[in-house]
């Protein structure tokens, strides 16, 4: 049920160019652009995450899988990395006990913002090898998707550039 995109990109925050590009495409007539804003904040921390910690000692080419699932409530964002797993919900309750504002606090926002603007947030192993940040965000979508039933058009993978 829904749309499923994926996109694959190298351990390179310049690569952060090519998921909004990919991004924008799928997602930027569906969503307000509320949603759309706050959806691509989530997604660009979670990369730049992905690229600064998850895969800090791995080589440039080490690939992050991206996932994108359009589903009748809620858009749904999966990040796929090799790293280290981590404890999310440790981390941010760490980080919600030290007030510090925001913009003083020295690491830990991208995890504060995703919080913010997603309605569910999680941090998964599935093996030694491989972990998923799911980022869900409950959406209503324009008339367009509604017109033109888009979420019963199939899957398809673009290819890395």
């Amino acid at each position: 049920m829904g749309n499923k995109f994926q996109f694959q990109v190298t351990t390179e925050l310049e690569a952060l160019e090519k998921i909004w590009q990919w991004f924008e495409t799928i997602t930027k007539p569906l969503l307000s652009e509320q949603a759309f804003n706050e959806c691509r904040l989530a997604l660009t921390e979670g990369f730049t995450n992905a690229v600064r910690h998850a895969h800090q000692n791995f080589p440039a080419t080490t690939p992050i899988d991206l996932e994108i699932k359009l589903m009748p409530q809620y858009i749904e964002m999966k990040i796929w990395d090799r790293g280290e797993y981590f404890d999310i919900e440790t981390k941010l309750k760490s980080l919600k006990k030290n007030q510090i504002h925001l913009l003083w606090q020295e690491g830990g926002n991208g995890l504060k913002f995703m919080e913010q603007v997603t309605d569910d947030l999680k941090y998964i192993r599935f093996s030694k090898n491989k972990n998923c940040l799911v980022m869900r965000k409950k959406v209503e979508y324009g008339t367009l998707l509604k017109e033109q039933k888009i979420l019963s058009f199939p899957s398809y993978h673009l290819p890395v550039s």
